[in-house]
């Protein structure tokens, strides 16, 4: 019978986001592909040091741990894939990696500078992490929730071995930018009017929303073993905050935390938080954020429009 990942949750993820390859990235950088490749396949047996999105993807995985005495439907809900431009001969070092530190994945595409995003339809991937920005956008053309690691984001705090935190940003990324529209074009009293007049009206969904609505299925269907934190973590404000939760009952689905900020940095926020990622819009907030916790810009809505 043929193999699908269909029904699981995907995650597609390149290299540099998974482990730190700063070092060897700077010899790419320079042009310098057969030196790039000559000094991984030098350091072939040389675990790579953890990267951003290590921590995340470690507790994903640990949803694929059977449960004693507990007969589970399907045992391995989450897929991890590495796709990216890495060459076949670095990807020997990434999988080889990935295994010095327990971590099952068993699929990658290495397209030596090509863009790999287009294997995410056959993937059903719900989730691409990736350094590189051109990736990420057409990712989200494509409809797929993407964001673009920040190399120098700080790593996830190590306080929560068994729960998997995420904090989202809401509109633009959980929700649609309609109102991040009326703000950039109206400023905010016709913002806080606009979303006042609206409250009982749901915003439409944004790009994350699928990866949410996955998370949320697969903590009912997961392991007592390992659970799963949201937040969302926003710039809006009351009377701004009830369109928001009214949007996330219409789509019955729970967040564990709101920070309805109303404009503060949201860095320190999310260092209390602790969260093993954090997905927002503006960069801006990402650069504030990357300083206390790993961190990623979802290239879409009229921020990035530019």
């Amino acid at each position: 019978m043929a193999k699908s990942l269909e029904g699981k949750l995907v995650v597609a993820i390149s290299s540099r986001a998974l482990f730190d390859f700063e070092e060897e990235n700077q010899v790419f950088e320079q042009g310098r592909d057969k030196a790039y490749m000559a000094l991984q396949l030098q350091r072939l047996d040389m675990p790579a040091k953890p990267g951003v999105a290590f921590s995340l993807v470690r507790k994903l995985l640990a949803f694929n741990q059977p449960e004693p005495d507990m007969a589970r439907t399907n045992t391995q809900p989450v897929e991890v894939v590495i796709l990216s431009r890495n060459d076949p001969v670095s990807g020997m070092r990434v999988f080889r990696s990935a295994s010095h530190y327990g971590l099952a994945i068993q699929r990658g595409s290495f397209t030596r500078g090509q863009p790999p995003w287009r294997y995410l339809k056959p993937l059903h991937a719900n989730l691409f992490l990736s350094t590189h920005l051109s990736d990420v956008r057409a990712a989200l053309a494509a409809g797929v929730p993407a964001a673009q690691v920040y190399p120098k984001s700080a790593h996830a705090s190590e306080a929560h071995p068994h729960e998997i935190r995420i904090a989202f940003d809401g509109d633009a990324v959980l929700f649609s930018d309609e109102a991040e529209r009326v703000y950039q074009s109206h400023g905010l009293s016709a913002f806080q009017r606009h979303e006042t007049e609206k409250a009982a009206q749901p915003l439409l969904p944004g790009p994350f929303k699928p990866l949410l609505a996955a998370l949320q299925r697969l903590q009912l269907e997961g392991t007592a073993a390992m659970r799963i934190r949201t937040a969302l973590v926003t710039a809006r404000s009351a009377p701004a905050h009830e369109r928001a939760i009214r949007t996330l009952m219409d789509w019955h689905i729970d967040v564990d935390e709101a920070m309805f900020l109303g404009g503060l940095p949201k860095g320190e926020f999310l260092r209390e938080f602790e969260p093993d990622f954090f997905f927002d819009d503006q960069t801006g907030h990402i650069d504030n954020a990357a300083q206390h916790v790993p961190a990623g810009h979802v290239a879409a809505g009229i921020a990035n429009s530019g």
